[in-house]
C-alpha cells in the first residue's frame, strides 16, 4: 500500500492506495478557518496535526497490508513557526489567502524591490507567499530575538508535519514547495541569501530542501504501530499535476477547490512570464528541475461557500447546478468573487468582491449563474495569459478538485475557454500525485511517466458557444473586474 496525506485548505484527508494506485481507502477532517480581522485567515497547526493523525490511523485500520510509503502534500504558501525544544506551534498558521501584509508588500513594490525578486523566484510581489507572512510573525509576535538564536524552526505545512511525523528528526522541505515562499531561488536551487536579507528571515529558520521523491525519513513507530517510510512531498498544485499525468511540456490542468490553480509544464525551460503569470518547479527528481506556469485564482469553491454560508442563497454546493441551469442566462448580472484580492493576472490585494447589472429581475438563481460563471471567466483570463506568453493550447484542459463534480460548471467552463475540458476519473489527484512520487521513491511501477500514465479522464466536454457570444460576455467580464478594482477607500 500507499499511504497519502493530503492537507488542504479546507479539510484533512488520507487515502491509502493499492499497489496499482487505486484508492482502497479515504478518510477526511474539516478544518476550521480563524478570521482574526478582515482579511486575516489561519488555522490552527495543533488542528491540523490531530486531523492529519485521525485520517492516516482510519485508512491504516482498513488494511493489513504492509505500507510502503508515506507522501506528504498540503496547501502551499501556508506558513508555521514553532519551537525546536518542543515542537510546540509559537502562533496559528497563517494562511496563503491572508492579506495582512498587502500594505508592506505594496511598499516594496512601490519602491522598486519587485523586479529582483521576480528574477530570483519566478513569482510577484505579494501577500499569497510565504516570506511576508514569516516576517510578519517574527515582527509582530515578538519573536525575532527567539529565531535569531536559532530557538525556532519555521516551515510550509508539509515540513511541519514531516517534524512531528519524524519526532523532530527531520526538517526539510521539497523543491515545489520550497519555491512558492518567495524566499528560494528557483535556478540556483537553493534559499537565496539576498532575499533572506531582503525579507529579514534568519537562515537558521529554515529547512533542507530536497526533491519531491527523496528519503524523508520513518514516522514514529508509536504513531502507527510500525514506522513508515516518508518518500515524497509535493505541493497540491504540484501534485496534483503529476496525478493527471501531465508530464510533457504544454500539458496543463486546473484544479477547482477553494481557489483554482491552473498549471502548464514548461519542462526544463524557466519560461518568463510577460502576463504575470508565475514561473514555478513543478518538480525536481534527481536533481533535475521541471518548471511549470502558473496562474492562481484565490477564489472559486470559497465563493460557492459564501453564497450558502454567507448569504443563505443555496443549502448546498450541489444545489448550484440545477439554480443555474433553470435560467436561460445571468440576465447581465457579473460575480466579481474577490474576497481575498485577485490573484493572476491581475495581483490586486486590495480588490473587492463586486456584484453588478441587478435588476428587478435579478433572482437568486442569476446570482448563482453568474457566480458560477466567473469561475469560468477568471479561468479564461489564465488561459489568455498563457496564450499571451507563447503557450500553445493543448488538446483539453484537465481538471479535478471538487467543484469538477459540477457538470454544468465544465460544460460552462468549455464554452468559455474555447478548450476542451478533461475531468480526472479520480477527483482526488492530488493525492494521486503525491502517491505516485512515493511509489517511484519505493520502487513500485517504473519510471513517473509510467506510474502516471495510469489514470484517464472520466469525462470531456466540448466547448459549444459562439465565439461572438464568448467575446461579447467576457467584455462584460472585464468591465466588472475594472469595478472591482476600482472601489473607493
Amino acid at each position: 500500500m500507499i499511504l497519502a496525506l493530503d492537507q488542504g485548505t479546507t479539510s484533512t484527508r488520507a487515502i491509502l492506495f493499492d499497489a496499482t494506485l487505486r484508492p482502497h481507502a479515504m478518510a477526511q477532517r474539516e478544518l476550521a478557518q480563524i478570521y482574526p480581522a478582515d482579511g486575516w485567515v489561519e488555522h490552527d497547526p495543533e488542528e491540523i496535526w490531530a486531523a492529519s493523525l485521525a485520517v492516516c490511523r482510519e485508512v491504516l485500520a482498513t488494511s493489513a497490508a504492509p505500507v510502503a510509503a508515506l507522501g506528504i502534500t498540503n496547501q502551499r504558501e501556508s506558513v508555521v513557526l514553532w519551537e525546536r525544544a518542543t515542537g510546540r506551534p509559537v502562533h496559528h498558521a497563517i494562511c496563503w489567502q491572508d492579506r495582512r501584509t498587502a500594505a508592506r508588500c505594496a511598499a516594496m513594490v512601490a519602491a522598486g524591490e519587485e523586479p529582483a525578486l521576480t528574477r530570483r523566484t519566478g513569482l510577484v510581489l505579494d501577500p499569497y507567499f510565504s516570506a511576508s507572512k514569516i516576517a510578519w510573525m517574527l515582527d509582530h509576535a515578538g519573536l525575532r530575538a527567539r529565531a535569531e538564536a536559532g530557538a525556532l524552526a519555521v516551515g510550509t505545512i508539509e515540513s511541519f508535519l514531516l517534524w512531528r511525523l519524524t519526532g523532530g528528526r527531520v526538517h526539510a522541505s521539497d523543491a515545489s514547495n520550497a519555491a512558492r515562499t518567495a524566499l528560494f531561488n528557483i535556478h540556483t536551487g537553493a534559499w537565496d541569501a539576498d532575499l533572506l536579507r531582503l525579507w529579514r528571515v534568519p537562515a537558521c529558520l529554515l529547512p533542507e530542501v530536497t526533491d519531491n521523491a527523496a528519503d524523508f525519513g520513518t514516522t514514529e513507530a508509536a504513531l502507527f504501530g510500525t514506522p513508515i517510510a516518508i518518500a515524497a512531498m509535493a505541493g497540491d498544485q504540484q501534485a496534483a499535476l503529476i496525478g493527471h499525468g501531465c508530464l510533457a511540456p504544454g500539458d496543463l490542468k486546473c484544479t477547482y477547490g477553494t481557489g483554482a490553480f491552473m498549471v502548464a509544464n514548461t519542462g526544463t525551460a524557466a519560461r518568463t512570464s510577460a502576463s504575470r503569470l508565475l514561473t514555478t518547479i513543478a518538480y525536481r527528481l534527481g536533481g533535475q528541475i521541471t518548471y511549470a506556469l502558473e496562474g492562481s485564482i484565490f477564489t472559486t469553491g470559497a465563493a460557492v461557500q459564501w453564497l450558502r454560508d454567507g448569504l443563505g442563497l443555496i443549502e448546498s454546493a450541489a444545489a448550484t447546478a440545477a439554480l443555474a441551469a433553470s435560467v436561460p442566462d445571468s440576465g447581465g448580472v457579473h460575480v466579481v468573487p474577490a474576497l481575498t484580492g485577485l490573484g493572476a493576472p491581475y495581483w490586486d490585494a486590495e480588490a473587492r468582491g463586486l456584484i453588478c447589472g441587478i435588476t428587478r429581475q435579478t433572482t437568486s438563481a442569476h446570482l448563482v449563474r453568474a457566480t458560477l460563471e466567473s469561475v469560468a471567466w477568471q479561468s479564461l483570463d489564465l488561459i489568455g495569459a498563457m496564450r499571451g506568453d507563447g503557450m500553445a493550447d493543448p488538446p483539453a484542459l484537465r481538471v479535478d478538485g471538487g467543484m469538477s463534480a459540477n457538470a454544468w460548471l465544465m460544460q460552462c467552463l468549455a464554452d468559455r475557454t474555447g478548450l476542451p475540458v478533461a475531468r480526472a476519473a479520480l477527483a482526488e489527484t492530488t493525492a494521486l500525485g503525491v502517491a505516485c512520487l512515493a511509489a517511484l521513491q519505493a520502487g513500485l511501477g517504473g519510471s513517473l511517466a509510467e506510474i502516471a500514465g495510469r489514470q484517464q479522464p472520466d469525462r470531456c466536454w466540448q466547448p459549444a458557444m459562439d465565439e461572438a457570444e464568448r467575446a461579447r460576455g467576457y467584455r462584460g467580464w472585464l468591465k466588472a473586474v475594472s469595478r472591482a478594482r476600482g472601489m473607493p477607500d
